[in-house]
């Protein structure tokens, strides 16, 4: 009885990735989930990229730099 529910699910998974993965072609609903999406945007051409200036980029993390030593001073516990 457990072999035929092992290969029943072992067949399940094999045919949901057959469909997910498009072996039999595109489903209908790949396409674009909002074609009318751009056509509703209201002055995308306003929309500009600045550069950050220096000020505001000390609050930004440095990535692949190293790691900020945190400002915590230790002494020894007394008994």
């Amino acid at each position: 009885m457990l072999r035929w529910l092992v290969a029943i699910l072992f067949l399940a998974n094999l045919l949901a990735f057959v469909f997910a993965s498009g072996l039999l072609g595109a489903l209908p609903a790949s396409g674009e989930r909002e074609p009318s999406h751009l056509n509703r945007q209201i002055h995308p051409d306003w929309l500009t990229v600045q550069p950050v200036s220096t000020a505001d980029a000390t609050d930004q993390a440095v990535v692949g730099g190293p790691a900020p030593v945190a400002r915590v001073q230790a002494s020894t516990l007394g008994q």
